[in-house]
């Protein structure tokens, strides 16, 4: 602050700032340090009074977890080598009830509020079990998703970023041909999905709406708007662009989801997404336009979200600003900044402003907004920060909500991954990419997990990495000319009434039976003799 040239009083000012709100902080420190000492000295007596209840008992489990039939409640609270070392003796289409060994699982009088949430967010430790999945066919869930990515087989080799972009300031980053060290092990498709990450909030809101309180499903989709951006903080790698006809597909039964997505176009990039859940359906297109501006890259996402339940009720809304700082010098990092504004089709809608972030901010990444009615009234406010939590607070007196409750937690983040990675995914971006032999057996050729760079990428092996994003990119060049020949994406197609993309239907289906009549195998070789055509693409 000298250098640049500040004043004394501001100094002192900023020092004045900085050492009250570490003081607060230790304070705080202090007190959860002490609060969670004293939950863990509880446990062995709340542990024997289960052991003791377990030698004459067989303890029904009563809470679902995300279709997989009913566990106890703190079956997901447990640590990967607990759940790997419980087994289940029996499954079948008829059982109702899955039965654990309630030596590993909390009670209800013992579980705390906190670990019944966590069971409600998290489905990495399922066992594998026959289930039905949204549509009500039968999917065979994998035995344990993945928490941790491949050891990698080389030694990373960095990269000097000032020598890659010095001469690229200005241009499209998606036309900028980086190497791999750049990038994350997934891509822009994938992305698309991680921003679902958090569906359980849509879940509620669903649950909300059928019990005619339209408010709270208001703020929960509102939640989930604003839980998209949580997994990108601390990101400092990008993800692949896509290949013209590129999908992903993702089948989480245990989150009573299925997802599907498609690149449309390549220039502009344009990537589509579909998605059905518990009583909603999802979908929209992103179109990015990013630029380099030197020691910043903004990134101004183009295109609309709509997310529609089944009784009809209708929420669109575009996303916010993204600038990633110090691409050269400092400490990488990203803010979110805009106005969010999410339209109803009935009684609410909403707005999320997400602040600018400035030099000398005390409480950075700050979201708030209001839910207001048809007729303009402000009827509940939200605050929180996009990285950590939201919060409602209901301001007018509602039917069925209570407003003397003050601020109520509405979403918080999961917490991270206990194997954490160079690209800082989080526990659910971990399990994007993973391919079993079961899995790919089924895939289409077109799928993500199928790119070759990807893969050498997310298996340490970068030389072969970067060998094949090369080869790649070169046949990707070829894309724009096939697309303005008349090539065609394969599972959607443009909606006559807005012009949006739109899923045509069929790829479960594809799926099921094995027949992939269309897709052509995007990451193969080109014979060297001939010209690349539409069907090459």
């Amino acid at each position: 602050m000298h250098a640049e040239g500040l004043g004394e009083e501001v100094i002192r000012d900023c020092e004045q700032i900085v050492h009250s709100e570490f003081s607060q902080y230790s304070i705080q420190m202090k007190q959860r340090c002490e609060e969670y000492l004293s939950f863990l000295g509880s446990l062995p007596q709340q542990l024997e009074v289960l052991n003791a209840e377990d030698t004459t008992h067989s303890i029904k489990p009563e809470c679902s977890c995300s279709g997989l039939g009913k566990f106890s409640e703190s079956s997901n609270t447990e640590s990967s080598d607990d759940a790997g070392a419980q087994e289940l003796d029996e499954l079948s289409d008829e059982d109702e009830y899955n039965f654990c060994d309630t030596r590993q699982s909390f009670s209800d009088s013992a579980a705390s509020p906190v670990l019944r949430m966590k069971c409600s967010n998290s489905s990495n430790n399922h066992k594998s079990v026959e289930s039905r999945s949204s549509n009500g066919n039968n999917v065979l869930v994998p035995s344990k998703r993945r928490t941790k990515l491949p050891e990698p087989v080389e030694k990373e080799k960095g990269v000097s970023l000032w020598s890659m972009i010095k001469d690229n300031v200005g241009k499209d980053l998606t036309r900028v041909c980086l190497p791999v060290y750049f990038n994350e092990p997934i891509s822009s498709l994938q992305k698309c999905f991680e921003d679902l990450e958090y569906s359980h909030l849509l879940d509620r809101a669903h649950d909300f709406g059928l019990k005619g309180n339209s408010l709270m499903r208001t703020l929960c989709v509102a939640a989930f708007a604003a839980s998209g951006y949580a997994s990108s903080d601390g990101r400092p790698c990008k993800p692949f662009n896509p290949l013209l006809g590129e999908t992903y597909e993702a089948d989480y039964p245990e989150k009573g989801l299925r997802f599907f997505s498609e690149k449309v176009s390549h220039h502009p990039m344009v990537m589509a997404c579909h998605c059905e859940g518990r009583g909603w359906k999802f979908w929209g297109e992103s179109n990015v336009k990013s630029k380099f501006w030197g020691q910043t890259i903004q990134l101004d996402p183009v295109g609309v979200l709509t997310l529609q339940f089944d009784d009809g009720e209708t929420f669109k809304w575009s996303k916010v600003t993204t600038t990633i700082n110090n691409i050269i010098i400092g400490r990488l990092y990203c803010h979110h900044h805009g106005t969010m504004t999410i339209t109803g089709n009935k009684q609410y809608s909403c707005k999320l402003t997400f602040k600018q972030q400035s030099f000398l901010e005390r409480n950075p990444r700050q979201v708030q907004g209001f839910v207001e009615d048809m007729s303009g009234t402000r009827v509940a406010a939200l605050t929180g920060k996009w990285d950590e939590s939201m919060y409602y607070t209901v301001t007018q007196d509602i039917p069925g909500v209570n407003s003397s409750a003050g601020a109520t937690l509405l979403w918080e983040k999961n917490e991270p991954p206990s194997n954490p990675t160079r690209y800082n995914l989080s526990s659910f971006a971990i399990t994007l990419n993973e391919l079993t032999p079961n899995l790919k057996e089924k895939l289409p050729p077109t799928d993500s997990r199928l790119r070759p760079d990807q893969r050498h990428l997310e298996n340490g092996e970068y030389d072969k990495a970067n060998s094949e994003k090369l080869r790649l990119e070169t046949r990707q060049r070829m894309a724009r000319k096939m697309q303005d020949n008349g090539w065609k994406p394969r599972w959607f197609d443009r909606d006559a009434e807005d012009g949006t993309f739109r899923y045509t239907g069929g790829y479960w289906d594809a799926r099921e039976e094995g027949t992939w009549d269309g897709c052509r195998d995007i990451f193969g070789e080109l014979s060297s003799n001939r010209t690349c055509t539409s069907v090459d693409i």
